[in-house]
């Protein structure tokens, strides 16, 4: 049987975190916690998976530190703490709706997750009819 959440595979239950504002970059732009936790090389929902499991305070203390290793927000040099306290409220209280499996990169039975197989499927289609397109515009018929 398919997954559910084919084309959205993410946890809805990390949203409101994830796409919470951790201030704005230099530039005035706003920054989310998804886009921090991307610019320091981590996947998101795996690391949001993390901290649901690790508990309100363990959570807060590792948000803290990864929002220190931030220099894209000025702000977060001096007040990582505090917006770690405030973002930590937003995290589910625990796993729910299967959220820790399908945040990783495997389902729940152990097998590798199939999102990467999908893309790579529909980047061979496209290919494939870029090139039928083109072979039929070329032939001048």
């Amino acid at each position: 049987m398919a997954q559910p959440n084919v084309l959205n595979p993410h946890p809805p239950e990390f949203d409101r975190f994830l796409h919470a504002s951790v201030g704005e970059d230099r530039n005035g732009y706003a920054v989310t916690v998804l886009s921090t936790l991307a610019r320091l090389g981590l996947d998101p929902w795996k690391e949001t998976a993390e901290l649901v499991t690790l508990g309100r305070d363990a959570a807060r203390a590792r948000l803290g530190a990864l929002l220190a290793r931030s220099h894209d927000v000025p702000a977060l040099a001096s007040d990582h703490g505090r917006v770690a306290r405030d973002l930590s409220q937003l995290l589910p209280e625990g796993p729910t709706s299967g959220a820790l499996q399908r945040a990783g990169s495997t389902v729940a039975d152990g097998r590798p997750g199939t999102s990467g197989a999908i893309w790579a499927v529909i980047a061979i289609i496209f290919v494939l009819v870029q090139v039928f397109m083109v072979g039929e515009w070329g032939s001048g018929e």
